[in-house]
């Protein structure tokens, strides 16, 4: 997934980027002040925004705010000092999902983030299912048919993305946007590559493989494989 981090303070910043890379594996986009960040959540290629209150240039209300009139419906976590409890009401009234106080344990503002983007994806239970393929987003771990299956990081990545998409068309682009942050240098055959990856170790025989490759136009997920392939 990938996530837009609007926060001022750089070392919080740079911690909470670095927990969000190296934990759940999220691309992440940085911007220090609210004015920033309106510009680059306009691309509505997030699957979540976690946004400090405190801003320069334009506050986190104010970047909120812009957003939700925008019909930007992007799950947005709120990271605040204030403790009062009009200022918590205020911001979810705003549009907020979610809010975190500052101080925080990184890990529950993890937990959060995946909550949100389960949330945001119409799924209640950290437990995808596809066909005889079972992901834990909890874990990160894949089963086939009961049986582990080990997969790099993007490749976890990219199953993770197919099933919370099921049946919908997803471009090479559009895997490119929402698993890379601004800084990679974008080659759709880094995705081939890992895309045919990932189907060997998901399919014990290629032909049955539950991820459909469309000529021209990227791939689907295929809950069931259809009788006949």
């Amino acid at each position: 997934m990938r996530v837009l981090l609007i926060e001022d303070e750089p070392r919080l910043a740079e911690n909470v980027a670095t927990a969000l890379r190296e934990g759940p594996g999220f691309a992440v986009d940085c911007a220090e002040d609210g004015e920033t960040g309106i510009a680059l959540a306009a691309n509505r290629c997030y699957d979540l925004v976690i946004l400090d209150l405190m801003l320069p240039k334009v506050d986190g209300l104010g970047v909120l705010k812009r957003m939700r009139a925008g019909k930007d419906e992007t799950p947005v976590l709120i990271l605040t000092a204030r403790g009062e409890t009009d200022s918590k009401i205020n911001l979810l009234n705003a549009g907020a999902d979610d809010y975190l106080s500052k101080p925080f344990d990184l890990g529950e503002l993890l937990a959060r983030a995946k909550a949100l983007l389960r949330r945001g994806k119409g799924v209640a239970h950290p437990t995808l299912h596809a066909g005889n393929i079972e992901l834990n987003t909890l874990e990160q771990t894949v089963l086939r048919s009961g049986t582990p299956v080990s997969l790099s990081r993007m490749e976890y990545r990219i199953l993770e993305y197919f099933m919370y998409h099921p049946r919908v068309v997803i471009s090479k682009q559009e895997l490119l946007e929402h698993l890379y942050d601004y800084n990679w240098e974008h080659h759709s055959n880094v995705i081939e590559a890992h895309v045919s990856n990932l189907r060997k170790k998901l399919s014990l025989i290629e032909e049955l493989s539950i991820i459909q490759t469309l000529r021209g136009r990227g791939y689907r997920l295929l809950p069931t494989v259809p009788e006949g392939r």
